[in-house]
């Protein structure tokens, strides 16, 4: 289809429903193949605050939701959607929950190439299956290193300060502009879509997109059609 359409996703690698949510937008692209998003990830800390070693998880999710309990039934849900959804989760292999400034810059950067999506499968892919630190310098390179990326200048970028500001200016820009949790899609510019929506949903929103640039496309045929030549 030649008529692209922006797909801005706000999303943190860290987030379970950013993950679940991403999950359901792919199995109604891999549906559409002639689908027209053109997408582009942009950050958003859930922990903005974290350190920048990051905490151990359990500490951190019960001091979160308020002790073992809470926390173990306020993320029965996403457990219960990735089973619902036939997608691998291994939150017991999680140990430490990071600060995610740095896999934002990686993202970024993998912007850059061309390879941004690539590396948002897999910091999900090294947070909720391998139970990685995505917060780790090391990880954040081998996991640009398997995507094509130059490991050695993005080990290096993320010595130094570059794009840090840049990162946390633009998580502070959607929050003023009102976006409070993620995933959030944002279709052509205009069209908010929040949370993590179904295969369907997503399928409907590709097909009433195609079916309104056709009629447009085909309206624009008829009316040169009629014009009386010159």
């Amino acid at each position: 289809m030649e008529t692209a359409v922006k797909l801005d996703i706000l999303s943190d690698p860290i987030c379970p429903w950013c993950y679940i949510g991403k999950t359901y937008l792919d199995r109604a692209l891999a549906q559409r193949p002639g689908h027209p998003f053109v997408i582009e990830w942009h950050p958003f800390q859930l922990n903005p605050e974290m350190p920048a070693g990051g905490m151990d998880r359990r500490a951190y999710l019960e001091g979160k939701f308020g002790g073992q309990e809470a926390a173990v039934k306020a993320y029965l849900p996403v457990q219960q959607h990735a089973d619902q959804a036939a997608l691998e989760i291994n939150l017991e292999g999680i140990s430490v929950t990071p600060n995610t400034l740095d896999a934002h810059r990686l993202i970024h950067w993998a912007g850059l190439e061309g390879k941004q999506t690539e590396v948002v499968n897999a910091l999900f892919k090294a947070y909720f299956i391998d139970g990685r630190d995505i917060g780790d310098a090391d990880v954040l390179s081998d996991i640009a290193d398997g995507v094509g990326m130059d490991a050695s200048v993005v080990r290096r970028l993320l010595e130094g300060p570059s794009d840090v500001e840049e990162i946390k200016a633009r998580d502070a820009s959607v929050r003023q502009m009102g976006v409070n949790s993620v995933p959030t899609f944002i279709v052509a510019s205009q069209h908010a879509v929040p949370g993590a929506q179904q295969t369907d949903l997503w399928l409907k929103v590709i097909d009433e997109i195609i079916e309104t640039h056709t009629q447009a496309a085909s309206d624009k045929a008829v009316d040169a059609a009629g014009e009386p030549p010159s």
